[in-house]
């Protein structure tokens, strides 16, 4: 198995709604297994992934007592990037949705195409669409 680096997000109690927007806007299903699942008597989920066709992988929970500090929103950053221009352009529309843009994705004077937004649950997203260099 090849190594990986996959981001784990950190929610204030929105885990399950927040992986169901990212598969329905990245594609797939998130996989959900909540803390009683495991015979612990708390709500909340204690750990999620979401693998995509396009081979994303991301994880999560729900943030509970014991884990110290919540900090909404910097807890983590994913970046996108690639070639597809359609593709990205598409998760950009979709992640931005009831979002803010912070930088709209435009060409960028390194010749790739790159945006910043914060996504309506709180994450901040970079995408870059591969361009060809000045």
């Amino acid at each position: 198995m090849a190594q990986q680096l996959n981001p784990y997000i950190t929610f204030p109690g929105n885990c399950a709604e927040a992986m169901t927007f990212y598969g329905e806007v990245l594609g797939g299903e998130p996989q959900l297994a909540t803390f009683r699942d495991s015979g612990m008597d708390m709500d909340g989920i204690m750990h999620a992934s979401l693998d995509t066709d396009a081979g994303f992988h991301l994880f999560a929970c729900d943030h509970v007592d014991g884990m110290g500090d919540y900090d909404h929103g910097t807890n983590v950053q994913i970046s996108l990037s690639g070639d597809h221009a359609e593709a990205l352009h598409g998760y950009w529309a979709g992640l931005s949705e009831g979002g803010q843009v912070i930088i709209p994705l435009q060409e960028q004077m390194w010749g790739d195409e790159y945006g910043q937004l914060v996504d309506r649950s709180g994450i901040i997203w970079h995408v870059n669409i591969a361009g060809d260099a000045p």
